[in-house]
């Protein structure tokens, strides 16, 4: 039972082996993509199943019992991530083919592909923070890879900045696990939880903290750290985008979701505290952002920051209702995002530029496109009775119980603008009077549609289906509001 846990994991890595093997017969790569990634989606949901009724499953990897060897731990968190991750990487991989050019596939589009989901699965399920590292650098390498495929000027240029920000703070990364391990002499993260408790956090372990939360702050992109990111998640292919979007900011926070409810939770006063001032900063520059410009990709893009912080808030507040707002909202936005980043990416297609000043009256040639960019900016600014509004519900009423004044309108005045940044592209972009004087002759393929509809499908059934979803999130947040269960779990104490 316990090597389920690794199945997420090992599909995606030899999966893309394989692939690489067939890369120059671009139909039987496309064939094995489409079927590794829907095997890899079965798998995630039958674990996730098994985790939900049985408990997490503990895999020590060579016999050697935690804390000594590499552990996997699949547990409810990690494995609804690992879970939203096969989703959104099936709905990426039905859309590529219509996506990418020909010499796109064959530069090995589809090995990359698979490496980014296994690091990224990978990073959802180790037990270990030198691991997490290893499988941030995994994630990183086969996001460069992504991020140049095409080899366009513009990719070149932001591929050199988003590479050096990921280089420092994968600096600071190794330097801080060092620095913890001398410390507390352990890099297990349940050990590591239970040694910092037993030594009450004291002020270096306090600073490996704050050393820890700026590095998985960079790659999740929270206020200050932002700046990096807008423009390199725009200028890959749009199924990139939607992977970049949806995926690598989700694993910075998910890092900080885990060590700052499992680890650092000594000193909320001084952690917990900051968080709620950084979320709510996150809000305002991310959503002045989308607000500022006119390309749509970067609205989209911009957009990925305020949501950041919308989960930060919960974590900062910490207490059942924010957990589970933080926990609802993670998994809306990966899906949303990732429908977005298509959407966006057809509609630039279809129109031929990306700019909102170019476009207008595009209803009366793609109407489809209109009424799913108008249901997606709604799920995404969480208009009942879609997910974002469950999420944000949550969040707000963890926030009042706590007499978060301040972050609670912050928080509603950010939804409201978010709302508009995306209907500025349906009012500017599709709505007003037919232009007899341009001519769309570009029709988006089955395949480019069909997978936007089926995230938008899931977002909607986790508004609409809440009473079924969230007893499963309740649940999640009570299990990170006690660590002493995952620490147990993993040592078998």
């Amino acid at each position: 039972m316990s090597n389920l846990a690794i199945l997420p994991l090992i599909i995606p890595a030899i999966s893309g082996v394989i692939v690489a093997f067939t890369n120059s017969h671009v139909k039987t790569t496309r064939l094995l993509t489409k079927l590794f990634t829907l095997i890899g989606l079965a798998v995630a949901m039958f674990v996730a199943y098994t985790v939900f009724t049985d408990g997490a499953i503990i895999l020590e990897t060579g016999g050697w019992i935690a804390p000594y060897g590499i552990i996997l731990v699949a547990d409810k968190l990690s494995i609804l991530l690992v879970l939203t991750t096969n989703i959104i990487a099936t709905a990426a991989v039905f859309y590529a083919p219509n996506s990418l050019s020909l010499r796109q596939e064959t530069h090995y589009f589809y090995t990359f592909y698979f490496m980014l989901i296994a690091g990224v699965t990978g990073a959802f399920l180790t037990g270990d923070l030198f691991n997490l590292f290893v499988f941030f650098e995994v994630l990183l390498m086969a996001s460069y890879a992504l991020i140049v495929l095409g080899g366009d000027k513009v990719q070149l240029r932001e591929s050199i900045k988003y590479v050096l920000i990921n280089l420092f703070s994968s600096m600071l990364f190794v330097t801080a696990i060092a620095l913890l391990y001398g410390a507390v002499g352990t890099i297990n993260m349940a050990q590591i939880a239970e040694r910092v408790a037993e030594v009450e956090q004291t002020g270096i372990l306090t600073t490996i903290a704050v050393l820890l939360f700026f590095v998985f702050g960079t790659k999740a992109a929270l206020f200050p750290l932002y700046y990096w990111l807008p423009r390199p998640y725009i200028v890959p292919n749009p199924v990139v985008s939607a992977l970049f979007g949806a995926l690598l900011t989700k694993v910075g926070i998910y890092s900080i979701l885990r060590v700052f409810s499992l680890i650092f939770i000594h000193r909320t006063e001084i952690t917990h505290e900051a968080f709620i001032w950084i979320a709510g900063l996150s809000m305002v520059f991310g959503v002045i952002g989308a607000l500022s410009t006119n390309n749509i990709k970067l609205i989209i893009s911009y957009n990925i920051i305020p949501a950041i912080g919308f989960i930060i808030m919960g974590l900062g507040i910490f207490n059942l209702d924010a957990l589970s707002g933080s926990i609802y909202y993670l998994v809306h936005d990966m899906i949303i995002k990732s429908a977005l980043f298509l959407l966006v990416g057809v509609i630039a297609y279809v129109a031929g530029t990306s700019d909102l000043k170019k476009m207008g009256g595009l209803i009366h040639h793609y109407p489809l496109l209109g009424w799913l960019l108008f249901i997606a900016a709604f799920i995404l600014a969480g208009i009942p009775p879609f997910s974002g509004f469950i999420g944000k519900l949550l969040l707000l009423r963890g926030a009042l119980s706590a007499d978060e004044i301040a972050i609670t309108l912050i928080a509603l005045l950010s939804s409201l603008l978010i709302l508009y940044s995306v209907m500025k592209i349906f009012i500017r972009g599709f709505w007003g009077e037919k232009d007899e004087t341009k001519t769309y002759t570009k029709k988006p393929s089955l395949g480019l549609i069909l997978p936007i509809v089926g995230l938008l499908a899931i977002s909607v059934f986790l508004g609409i289906g809440a009473e079924f979803v969230y007893p499963s999130i309740e649940g999640i947040a009570e299990y990170l509001l006690d660590p002493q269960i995952y620490i147990d779990s993993v040592l078998k104490e």
